[in-house]
């Protein structure tokens, strides 16, 4: 079967990309609505683009009735924002922060969802997310004919539970992915738990 995505509405086009490009990390983003009141959704069109200097990207579209999504428009005023990595036991949270409401409406809150101190970060983090990243609005790019809203985030702290972690004997700090138990995104209401470890040394 070959599709050419030309033809296809974009709402086709979207369905088409979500239920082949898999799996996805899950950005679990919490931004400043207010002083001490946070926005928190999730975003699948996720991933790291640069290591000098370290940014993130977060590929954004607007809500239903055309307007920019919340997560833009906190990140745009305030800059500063966190991304979580989920775990597989948050699942139901992550899926309902989701959900379209008012912009003055903190998901934290609706779902009794408790943030802690993050140092270094002007931001709290998720308590029980065992990843975070605190980061600073690098640049913000719009593309295509919506427009979709690029943003690209300057990660300055980076937490990451010790109870997920070890050294090896290079005196290297590993991420034990299995205890991380990360989320990852699929196509329609799908959600993909963790999977296998394969181990395959890259060729010299």
């Amino acid at each position: 079967m070959v599709i050419d995505l030309a033809t296809l509405k974009p709402a086709q086009v979207y369905f088409h990309m979500v239920q082949t490009l898999v799996p996805r990390p899950v950005a679990w983003v919490l931004s400043e609505i207010e002083q001490d009141k946070y926005n928190l959704a999730p975003f699948s069109y996720f991933n790291a683009v640069c290591s000098d200097p370290p940014l993130i990207m977060l590929s954004v579209g607007k809500k239903p009735d055309g307007s920019l999504k919340d997560t833009r428009v906190n990140i745009e005023r305030h800059k500063d924002f966190v991304i979580h990595i989920a775990q597989h036991d948050m699942l139901e949270d992550i899926n309902a922060s989701s959900a379209t409401v008012a912009a003055d409406v903190s998901e934290l809150e609706q779902l009794g969802i408790e943030t802690t101190a993050f140092e270094g970060s002007r931001l709290p983090r998720i308590k029980a997310c065992r990843i975070a990243y605190a980061c600073t609005c690098y640049e913000i790019h719009e593309l295509g004919n919506t427009p979709q809203s690029i943003i690209y985030g300057k990660i300055g702290q980076l937490y990451i539970d010790d109870a997920i972690t070890s050294i090896t004997d290079r005196g290297r700090l590993k991420v034990h992915a299995e205890k991380l138990d990360p989320v990852a995104r699929l196509g329609a209401d799908e959600y993909m738990g963790f999977g296998n470890v394969i181990h395959l040394k890259r060729p010299a």
